[in-house]
């Protein structure tokens, strides 16, 4: 079965940081393929708290999707934004 990241975002209080694990995470991506759903974009909230950003990535399967989370990039990515940001981050068994 699939594996899918899903991350909502809750707030997001570092632009400038964000923007460098973009780019950090972007390396992640690069070497493990992934196929990114949804990465940011316009979004309309129906229900709840709205987020300014939320990400999905689709996976061959759910160990992939760890192995991805825990690389050294991706964790390195990571460490860039530290504290400034808060969000739910899930690997997800799909379809």
């Amino acid at each position: 079965m699939k594996g899918y990241i899903v991350v909502v975002y809750e707030e997001i209080n570092d632009e400038e940081a964000m923007k460098n694990y973009a780019e950090k995470a972007t390396l992640a991506i690069k070497k493990y393929s992934p196929n990114v759903l949804v990465r940011g974009g316009k979004s309309i909230n129906l229900e709840g708290k709205p987020s300014p950003r939320t990400v999905i990535i689709e996976f061959p399967n759910v160990e992939d999707a760890k192995n991805f989370y825990h690389s050294k990039e991706y964790q390195e990515a990571i460490n860039v934004v530290g504290d400034t940001i808060k969000r739910s981050y899930q690997i997800v068994e799909g379809a």
